[in-house]
């Protein structure tokens, strides 16, 4: 008996290449045109076949935490070391520096108002419970208090 419907184009191959596409952001509508299928193949392809849902869900896993590390770094601020070549007296000598990068506004906003959304959102609803603030939370458990080096 011949099976029902049209021939699969997928191949076991395309777990890796979606797996590796993923990594670098891709959707379904990205991965659909890459492989020449329309998205709701990509769709059925992840819901029935395992071992590609997997891939495509470890390859956004991986470049979701990518993005919120950097995000992260761009709200608390960061040090990057830099290395460059120059000339100096007719030689070539390795010039190492250090670059800070203070803290940006609008990454400590994006964070704040997606992980703490009670705390930060621009509208409190009216309806809301009340909110406790973690950052007062700590300093009157004393956990949060910085002292000076005299105390």
């Amino acid at each position: 008996m011949n099976p029902v419907g049209r021939p699969t184009r997928f191949v076991p191959g395309m777990v890796e290449q979606a797996h590796n596409y993923c990594l670098l952001g891709a959707t379904n509508d990205e991965l659909a045109l890459f492989f020449g299928v329309c998205p709701a193949t990509i769709d059925n392809w992840i819901a029935r076949r395992a071992e590609f849902g997997e891939a495509v869900k470890s390859g956004r896993v991986v470049a979701d935490a990518r993005v919120a590390r950097g995000l992260f770094d761009r709200a608390v601020g960061y040090d990057r070391h830099v290395e460059r070549q120059v000339v100096l007296d007719g030689a070539v000598k390795a010039l190492t520096s250090t670059v800070h990068y203070p803290p940006n506004v609008q990454a400590c906003i994006f964070w704040l108002r997606n992980r703490r959304r009670r705390t930060w959102s621009e509208a409190p609803s009216e309806a809301a419970a009340p909110v406790i603030d973690d950052i007062a939370l700590l300093d009157a458990t004393g956990e949060g208090v910085l002292l000076d080096d005299d105390d």
